[in-house]
């Protein structure tokens, strides 16, 4: 039988029979009388005990959660009235309801999460409650439902071009002839031109006798070619006793990889916006990049990808770099607590490419460490910004996702404004 009495009530059925005992020995049908009430009310509620055990079942909401929270539903299904429903997420129970159950209810179940990627919504369970709580089951199996976070974008203005732009349509102005950009020159008419391209008023002003005809030729759009390349070896929380791995960041603080996910679906968010071809590669995982391409579905494919991106057991040493496009602007998403970020970077300039270091190194939080932790921490802080003071030497540009990124980028986007689609 998988329905047991609860304390309560067995405690109520001996304090009955007590009093009975002690009426029936005293003479007191008063207090004997007293006694019978809860004793009968006892058996009686026993006797209508269910004999089916409550289930739960967890399905996907019909409505897309908001970002930033996970959905789900809990299908309860009892033959009794009441269950005690208990919701846990990893190893913190979240909260713990008595809910009313006419043979079966459905209960959405809202989780808030800063964290992206793949990850657990919620572990439910439920134990009924027998008529007049005189008897109660046995927990159910623990139902669970996993599901996957999308990184949410944040929006940028100005982003930084590539030293040369490709194609001939896009957003951004080339220093090739062509249509649709701003004024290059005034010409004498050629073969290939075209007659609505002919400027009468500069033609009557240098040619009055329309002895030789002037078109105005304009500069060609183009695109840029951006790859986007995530440091998924390491995922570090603010607190730097969780960068050992033993400990488990806390699920209220985002990590590295939740930085570096928001900051690269944000950047896509923005070239792609304009016109422009982005890419993802995984620099802590050997396998077939995300070629560059463009549209709405390309932001999906790369916050789909990014979602999945996720430290994988002991990373392979890459012997070369990833294959980068020639002419492409990439930004590497990483912490540098090590050299082998920037080591990959300063090839990667070195190749001709611009190159933007993203760092996304959370704020760390030192108030608790001791004095030996606070020697050790200090130590990794300076080999870092010996290490980025090495980037910078190599013109690699550096950028703080944590401190107004808008603004950096915007300020390198300033800096190449003038020289767009030229070679360097």
């Amino acid at each position: 039988m998988d329905w047991i009495r609860s304390r309560t009530v067995v405690a109520g059925v001996v304090v009955g029979l007590a009093l009975v005992v002690l009426g029936a020995f005293a003479g007191r049908p008063d207090v004997a009388v007293l006694g019978a009430a809860p004793v009968v009310a006892g058996v009686w509620d026993w006797r209508r005990r269910p004999s089916i055990m409550p289930t739960v079942r967890l399905d996907a909401p019909s409505d897309p959660p908001a970002p930033g929270t996970l959905a789900v539903d809990a299908v309860l299904v009892s033959p009794s009235d009441a269950v005690l429903l208990g919701v846990r997420r990893g190893h913190r129970d979240i909260a713990e309801a008595l809910v009313l159950v006419d043979g079966s209810r459905t209960v959405p179940i809202l989780v808030h999460t800063v964290r992206t990627g793949p990850q657990e919504v919620a572990m439910v369970d439920v134990q009924g409650v027998g008529p007049g709580a005189a008897s109660v089951s046995e927990p159910s199996v623990p139902s669970s439902r996993a599901a996957l976070v999308l990184p949410a974008p944040r929006p940028l203005t100005d982003l930084p071009l590539p030293p040369r732009l490709r194609g001939l349509t896009g957003s951004h102005e080339s220093r090739r002839p062509g249509e649709g950009g701003g004024l290059r020159d005034v010409h004498p008419f050629a073969a290939g031109d075209r007659l609505r391209r002919i400027d009468w008023r500069v033609t009557a002003r240098r040619s009055p006798d329309l002895h030789e005809l002037y078109v105005r030729r304009e500069h060609a759009l183009a695109e840029a070619v951006v790859v986007l390349v995530v440091d998924s070896r390491d995922e570090v929380g603010p607190d730097p006793m969780t960068w050992r791995g033993s400990i488990p960041p806390r699920p209220q603080d985002p990590t590295s990889l939740d930085l570096a996910r928001q900051a690269a679906a944000s950047v896509a968010e923005g070239f792609l916006g304009l016109g422009d071809r982005v890419g993802l590669d995984d620099l802590g995982a050997v396998r077939r990049p995300l070629p560059p391409g463009g549209g709405r579905r390309q932001l999906s494919r790369i916050r789909h990808a990014l979602a999945l991106t996720r430290p994988e057991g002991e990373p392979m040493r890459r012997l070369r770099p990833p294959q980068i496009p020639s002419g492409a602007l990439v930004l590497l998403f990483s912490t540098f607590l090590d050299d082998e970020a920037a080591v990959v970077a300063s090839i990667w300039r070195r190749a001709g490419h611009r190159v933007l270091a993203v760092d996304v190194l959370p704020t760390v939080r030192e108030v608790h460490l001791a004095d030996r932790e606070r020697l050790a921490l200090r130590i990794i802080r300076l080999a870092r910004e010996d290490r980025l003071a090495t980037l910078a030497d190599q013109d690699v540009e550096l950028v703080t996702w944590r401190d107004a990124p808008s603004v950096a980028l915007a300020g390198l986007a300033r800096r190449t404004q003038r020289r767009a689609g030229a070679s360097r």
